[in-house]
C-alpha cells in the first residue's frame, strides 16, 4: 500500500512540474515566471523530500531545507528588486 501511495504522490509531482513549466512559458509578465520559478524550487522539495523517504537517505532532507531557504531568500531579493531596485 506505502509503494502505491509514494507512485501517486510521484506522478502528482511531476504534473505539477509540467504544469509549472507551462505557467514559465506562457507567463505574460515578469512576475507570473518569477513565481512559476518559485513554484518549481517548491515542488523540487517536495521531489527531493520523496526521494529521500524512499532511499532511506534523510540526509537529504537537510539539503531540502538549505535549498528552501535560499530560494525563499531569492524570491525576497527579486520581489524588492522589482519594488523599488535594490
Amino acid at each position: 500500500m506505502a509503494e502505491i501511495l509514494i507512485q501517486i504522490a510521484a506522478v502528482l509531482i511531476f504534473f505539477a512540474i509540467l504544469f509549472a513549466i507551462i505557467r514559465l512559458v506562457l507567463g505574460k509578465t515578469l512576475v507570473d515566471r518569477i513565481v512559476a520559478v518559485d513554484t518549481l524550487t517548491v515542488i523540487s522539495l517536495s521531489l527531493i523530500a520523496l526521494y529521500a523517504h524512499v532511499s532511506g537517505r534523510f540526509v537529504y532532507i537537510d539539503v531540502a531545507l538549505v535549498y528552501g531557504l535560499l530560494s525563499f531568500l531569492a524570491v525576497l531579493a527579486l520581489a524588492r528588486f522589482l519594488e523599488r531596485g535594490l
